[in-house]
């Protein structure tokens, strides 16, 4: 299995699905892994973030499944497959539900999950290059740079939900909060938390991390959202931010941990929000580091994992 990417588990049963970026869906028993049960790799394009890079079940109908890769033309597209079986996916039932032009091969986001109320967010960059160059950040007639919400039912109505994003790679939606870590530049990576409320602005490019961005004009930072952790750069091995899971399994120790990593620094993080961070944690020296985190994803008894180029690594209690 080359380039795991993402990884989610499917309710009520033991097993959970491995996306690669290749555009592969694996299953995963908890011991074995096996497959793959769907292949679109020549419907993904290959580029340095581009490909399939996240999977979702649907939260109350485990036939349906869905994808946010992107195509031979780069751009984003989200669809639906249908399962025939826990260990099935029908190849020839994809659904295209969103798309969306990408003006460069960067900065796709990546991440998909359902939400209250069973919409789909989807996050998505803004655009590639650097200080954002597209003008999409603080663009409200624009979904890039953004969290979307879709319906997968009916009209899908793409709605620009929360704006200001550099690079959303992985958010995750705990009960009614939001952790999202944002990629930063050259200066800072970050994460946020918010409640799940439509209209957030997360300031990209007038902040990066909790300081004005120099390229951009002027600092209001009036009505924007502060990150609740910011990693800099610095003298450390760090790049870009990868953004993990809250841990709900059966170590209690980290019960309740928001987990983070980045692709260059391999680290593993964490925090508990209790409306601010608290028992901030770093495991590296317990846990090593991996190598390329690339995401983190849990299995069908709830257990972390965390994703590299090229492996799995599952976290148990030492």
């Amino acid at each position: 299995m080359s380039f795991p990417i993402h990884m989610v588990a499917r309710p009520g049963a033991a097993i959970s699905y491995i996306a690669t970026k290749g555009g592969q869906i694996h299953v995963y028993d908890g011991n074995t892994v096996s497959g793959p049960i769907l292949n679109i790799s020549g419907k993904v394009s290959g580029g340095s973030e581009q490909g399939l890079l996240a999977i979702a079940l649907h939260p109350t109908n485990t036939s349906r499944i869905f994808l946010h890769y992107t195509n031979p033309s780069g751009d984003t597209v989200v669809s639906e497959y249908t399962m025939t079986g826990a260990t099935a996916i029908d190849s020839g039932s994809e659904r295209i539900i969103f798309t969306h032009d990408q003006p460069a091969s960067n900065h796709n986001g990546g991440m998909i999950q359902f939400g209250p109320g069973g919409l789909l967010y989807v996050g998505l960059g803004d655009g590639g290059g650097s200080n954002d160059q597209f003008g999409h950040g603080q663009n409200a007639n624009t979904l890039l740079g953004g969290l979307v919400s879709l319906s997968v039912d009916g009209n899908p109505n793409p709605t620009l939900y929360n704006m200001g994003l550099r690079n959303p790679w992985r958010f995750w939606i705990d009960g009614s909060n939001l952790f999202l870590a944002d990629v930063g530049q050259n200066r800072f990576e970050e994460v946020n938390v918010v409640g799940m409320a439509s209209g957030r602005n997360f300031g990209w490019p007038i902040m990066e991390g909790q300081a004005c961005h120099q390229p951009m004009s002027g600092c209001d930072q009036t009505g924007l959202v502060i990150p609740v952790v910011v990693v800099n750069h610095g003298n450390q091995s760090t790049c870009s931010i990868t953004g993990g899971v809250v841990y709900r399994g059966s170590i209690p120790e980290i019960n309740g941990h928001y987990f983070y990593s980045d692709w260059c620094g391999g680290y593993l993080r964490s925090f508990r929000w209790t409306g601010s961070v608290s028992n901030s944690t770093n495991w590296t020296s317990q846990v090593g580091r991996p190598g390329n985190v690339s995401s983190f994803g849990l299995d069908g008894s709830g257990e972390m994992y965390v994703l590299t180029n090229n492996a799995v690594h599952k976290v148990v209690r030492g």
